[in-house]
């Protein structure tokens, strides 16, 4: 089992930033992939961005060049630093970890609210 905590999340006006941190714990290795998911409301939970264990990001196209995801292995971390936020970025950030032994696992946050509003 894998468990993790987001923090972060709050109420930022347009233009702003906010920078999300995931804390990971339990069994956490074989971790394929890390990332940032979000669910606006009436809306379904959608990525954000991804990083693969060897390193590769991905990002989808509404926050590419505002977003960034990184990660610190060692303190099993990953964070989302979100500048230029708009406020259709608000929603409920989840962290996810995708994790393979013997079978597919995946692992979810409770989740934190971002609100960008003036």
């Amino acid at each position: 089992q894998v468990q993790l905590v987001e923090s972060g999340g709050g109420r930022v006006q347009p233009g702003g930033s906010l920078r999300l941190s995931c804390a990971a714990s339990g069994r956490v290795f074989h971790i394929n992939a890390m990332g940032w998911y979000r669910a606006a409301p009436g809306n379904e939970r959608a990525l954000v961005a991804s990083m693969t264990s060897a390193g590769s990001a991905n990002y989808a196209d509404s926050v590419k060049g505002r977003f960034t995801i990184s990660r610190d292995n060692a303190k099993n971390m990953v964070y989302l630093q979100m500048n230029s936020l708009r406020p259709e970025d608000t929603a409920v950030y989840y962290c996810h970890f995708e994790k393979t032994f013997g079978t597919q696992e995946h692992y979810w946050g409770q989740g934190t609210q971002v609100t960008v509003s003036s």
